[in-house]
């Protein structure tokens, strides 16, 4: 809608309190098939405020109803038309509510899609007509006013929207509010969505909207999908290639282009916290409106094919066209190199000439015979490039005096594979910054915040002695942010299921599973019920400690398929999966161990580590988070294998997951190896020099996060 016609119709309606009643049925509808299913319309009203007045301004809000919006349309079948945006100063607390009932309120009919969306800030702000009780609030771009000398808040309470979602005709209706309500005095890493408590009065008419409102007879509830799910987390933003956006407005829209896997929408919220670790935030996303139902149905529907894009535009030349990338895994799109290759649903493939940020230039293949391009067609990775001169980024905190951050680039320069950047100013993967606490000691923190163990200097110890104090554990981090890169469960061909369980008493209980989505059939109604009543059960993703593990490993393809396995522990150091052969002279005392291939056969299914006392897998103490990523090559890993023999192993350290004592000589032999399974190598031989060329059809790699308690 344009702007000017909703000006038009706004006057009309600002005085409208009222709200239509309807029947609701009971919570359980699908968030994905709601969106994906025909209907008779699918509206949205999208609000994005990064600008504010006398408040320091947001980054990622605009952004985020961009992706929102790309999303509806091009995914999700949703008219321009029928989605209105409001951003910056047209995001007013009168204008939004006033929108919401004309928009959504007079428009909707039972049966329709509604998505509500919201990226600004959130506060707190205490009611004088509840007991002095402190409630959550969005807060509008006009802020506050003085009105006769009293200030006054121009917020809109939590629970106004949540009676506006409600008062819907209708029961297909999801709000994703990418914003937080707790500020902290302090903000080290990235920028949050939450200012500090107000003690302002609201504003009149909005409690005067709120009684009205509340006098519905309102039985059900929509889908709310909130940023956070703790009172005491912040929604943070991220920035990226070009860009910046809400981490999870990000995390949650990727993962809804790329992915359709029949699972409960807690399970993909899960998917999308596991995102949101790997971007440096410990938020965890939850469902605000009906934590406590246990009858949350699974997210998406049969048929629906994801995507790392979608063609946005074409030249005149008929050859070369615009590409939105927001498919592609966040930690994935910065490194996304020239030269990648996409393929189209019709088989031609598109080669990468240009990207700029989440947009991309890219040519058609010299293909005879080629059907014409069109706009809206969906792109899916065929060939990633990355290159080879990837850093490991160290952002200076602000907070650092001139002289500490001179000290600090001159320490950090000293390493080959890591650069230093000014914090807020370019993308970075880590924070070295003052300790609050204790200003006189320096350390490595991760972009949420989290102080990184083992990183903190001696109370008064020079810039220089502590950075080149961290020389092992910057190494861990370098080679766990490479084999992040290989993640392609979305786009791989590889027909693969990996499933991670605890051995119990009579039978293996499922944690989480990942399968390369595009290879597999859609499973019977009967599997995907039994899935999700197994998954459903669980926390999230928790390991008590004592637990005995493995990971049980299906190749449904038609040749034989290699693994290993990499991954973090509490503490971020590097553990591996090792695969250990008997020497055969077992009693000659300095015959060295050696570690063999993990090959799993066409068709056969592999446990790991092999179920026998002498190669248990046993998750010991303290409580930590584990993150552990499973590589696949159809070709054997023989450069990796011959790094991880270089280092001498006692016979005391042959456990099956131990401790990775050459990280980053491992992580690079292993993008070697994929580089060296890929078919297309000799053909792209001028981009190979420079970079790694990896072929979806050759490798695979799904990543697993779980907490240990």
């Amino acid at each position: 809608m344009e702007r000017r016609t909703f000006l038009h119709r706004i006057g009309s309606i600002l005085a409208v309190l009222g709200v239509t009643e309807a029947e609701w049925l009971t919570l359980g509808n699908r968030y994905y098939q709601a969106l994906a299913q025909p209907s008779p319309r699918k509206l949205a009203l999208l609000i994005g405020i990064n600008q504010y007045p006398q408040i320091p301004a947001l980054n990622g809000c605009l952004t985020d109803v961009e992706l929102q919006r790309e999303l509806l349309i091009h995914r999700f079948g949703f008219q321009g038309s029928d989605i209105l945006t409001l951003t910056e100063e047209q995001a007013s607390r009168e204008f939004i509510e006033a929108a919401f009932l004309d928009h959504l309120g007079k428009q909707a009919k039972p049966g329709d899609v509604v998505l509500f969306h919201f990226s600004g800030y959130g506060s707190r702000v205490k009611l004088e007509t509840s007991a002095n009780t402190m409630q959550n609030a969005l807060v509008a771009a006009n802020v506050d006013q003085d009105i006769q000398d009293e200030k006054i808040v121009n917020y809109i309470l939590e629970e106004t929207l949540l009676l506006l979602l409600r008062s819907l005709p209708t029961d297909r209706v999801t709000a994703v509010l990418d914003t937080s309500y707790y500020a902290p005095s302090t903000v080290l890493g990235l920028k949050i969505r939450a200012l500090q408590e107000s003690v302002a009065k609201l504003a009149v008419e909005e409690l005067d909207f709120l009684k009205q409102l509340k006098t519905q007879k309102l039985s059900s509830t929509p889908i709310v999908l909130a940023a956070t799910s703790e009172p005491n987390q912040s929604a943070r933003e991220g920035l990226f290639s070009g860009f910046s956006a809400g981490l999870f407005t990000y995390a949650l829209t990727q993962y809804l282009w790329e992915f359709t896997p029949a699972t409960t929408i807690q399970v993909a919220l899960w998917d999308v916290e596991n995102s949101l670790s790997k971007l440096g935030s410990k938020q965890q996303p939850g469902l605000l409106s009906s934590q406590k139902n246990a009858d949350i149905t699974s997210l998406q529907p049969d048929g629906i094919i994801g995507a790392e894009g979608v063609v946005s535009a074409i030249e005149e030349d008929g050859k070369t066209v615009h590409l939105w990338l927001a498919g592609l895994p966040p930690q994935v799109l910065l490194y996304y190199g020239v030269n990648s290759r996409l393929t189209l649903a019709t088989t031609e493939q598109l080669v990468l000439r240009s990207r700029t940020g989440l947009t991309a230039k890219a040519q058609i293949s010299k293909i005879e015979g080629a059907n014409p391009l069109q706009v809206g067609q969906f792109v899916q990775e065929a060939v990633r490039v990355l290159p080879r001169n990837i850093h490991l980024k160290i952002a200076l905190d602000t907070g650092l005096e001139r002289i500490e951050r001179v000290d600090a680039t001159s320490a950090f320069a000293g390493f080959s594979h890591v650069s230093t950047l000014v914090a807020g100013e370019k993308p970075a993967d880590y924070v070295f910054a003052k300790l609050q606490e204790i200003p006189s000691r320096y350390g490595l923190f991760s972009l949420g915040g989290e102080l990184i163990p083992n990183t903190v200097g001696e109370l008064g110890e020079a810039v220089k002695l502590t950075v080149q104090r961290l020389a092992p554990k910057l190494s861990t981090l370098f080679a766990a942010k490479l084999w992040r890169l290989t993640e392609n469960q979305g786009s791989s061909r590889l027909p693969l299921k990996a499933t991670l369980e605890i051995i119990s008493g009579i039978s293996p209980q499922m944690v989480m599973q990942r399968e390369t989505i595009r290879t597999f059939k859609p499973e019977t109604s009967i599997q995907k019920s039994l899935q999700t009543r197994l998954i459903a059960s669980l926390p999230t993703a928790i390991v008590p400690i004592g637990s005995r593990m493995q990971y049980r490993v299906e190749n449904q393809s038609d040749r034989p398929v290699y693994l290993i396995l990499l991954g973090l522990n509490n503490n971020h150091t590097a553990i591996a999966f090792y695969s250990w052969e008997t020497p055969q002279e077992p009693n000659t005392a300095d015959t060295k161990p050696l570690l063999k291939e993990v090959v799993i056969a066409p068709g056969k299914t592999l446990t790991l580590p092999q179920t026998n006392s002498a190669s248990e897998w046993l998750i010991s103490g303290p409580a930590c988070f584990c993150e552990q990523q499973l590589v696949f090559s159809s070709a054997p890993f023989s450069e990796t294998l011959a790094a991880l023999n270089t280092v001498k192993y006692s016979t005391a350290e042959q456990q099956p997951i131990g401790s990775l004592l050459n990280p980053l000589d491992v992580a690079q032999a292993l993008l070697q190896d994929l580089h060296n399974a890929s078919a297309l190598k000799a053909e792209m031989n001028g981009t190979a020099a420079d970079s790694y060329i990896l072929d979806v059809n050759n490798w695979a790699s799904l990543s697993f996060s779980f907490q240990v308690v």
